[in-house]
């Protein structure tokens, strides 16, 4: 029982669930959105999956060690904050609310829209999640929340409009992908992310491609287009298929 209360002290001393220290997610700002986003330990690192539907190439080539990644306290606190949510969802999600609510108030502050991808580096059914029965869209039903997914049931849950209408989602291509899948999803008005070597082409499988490196607030993409991405880290050596070209 000792074990268990430390276990859960030692984790609730980790840093803030949220943050905005993401050059990505940072461009936004620009077009008036300030996004706050959550940095899980991806895959298996942490000894819980949260990258249920990874491929191999994904895997290889997560953007978990770019920017502050690169350091050992990073990459623990991450650990640490994913055993917060698995060990201790209560606890981990009354906190988060709480950040939500205080990142609402100062973007506001500011003049910038929030926003919110709690998947920067996971790929958690958010939808699933809940808090006293409520989820965290059902929470703060005015906040515009986005992620990105490679669950193909997810979504075509978001294109029937059957997730929450606060929370947008583009499902991002691998190397296992089936491209006729992905092209339904997009004749149907979703949209994909693909990685591509060196360069974006001007359209993929006949559909526009855009900039997706510009900024991240996918929600403003449009309909049935890809979200065009060029490799990066680890990426560039990709043998897997992951990136395109």
């Amino acid at each position: 029982m000792k074990t268990k209360t430390k276990l859960k002290t030692a984790l609730k001393k980790v840093q803030k669930i949220l943050t905005v220290a993401n050059t990505k997610i940072q461009k936004g700002e620009k077009l008036g959105w300030r996004t706050f986003g959550i940095h899980f330990a991806p895959a298996k690192l942490s000894g819980y999956n949260v990258c249920k539907w990874a491929s191999k190439g994904c895997t290889l080539a997560c953007l978990n060690m770019l920017g502050h990644g690169v350091f050992d306290s990073t990459q623990q606190a991450r650990i640490k904050k994913t055993k917060w949510f698995f060990t201790d969802k209560v606890g981990f999600l009354t906190n988060l609310w709480r950040e939500i609510t205080n990142a609402v108030k100062l973007a506001t502050k500011h003049g910038l829209k929030p926003c919110f991808r709690l998947n920067l580096t996971s790929d958690i059914p958010w939808e699933n999640v809940r808090l006293n029965g409520v989820n965290v869209f059902d929470a703060f039903p005015a906040v515009q929340f986005y992620d990105y997914t490679k669950s193909t049931d997810r979504m075509m849950k978001f294109i029937a409009g059957e997730l929450p209408t606060n929370y947008h989602l583009t499902l991002s291509r691998s190397e296992e992908s089936d491209d006729r899948v992905l092209c339904s999803v997009l004749a149907a008005g979703g949209n994909v992310a693909v990685v591509f070597r060196g360069k974006l082409p001007e359209t993929w499988n006949g559909y526009p491609v855009i900039n997706a490196d510009d900024h991240d607030c996918r929600f403003l993409d449009g309909m049935g287009v890809v979200a065009g991405l060029v490799e990066k880290g680890l990426a560039k050596k990709d043998e897997t298929g992951f990136v395109v070209g």
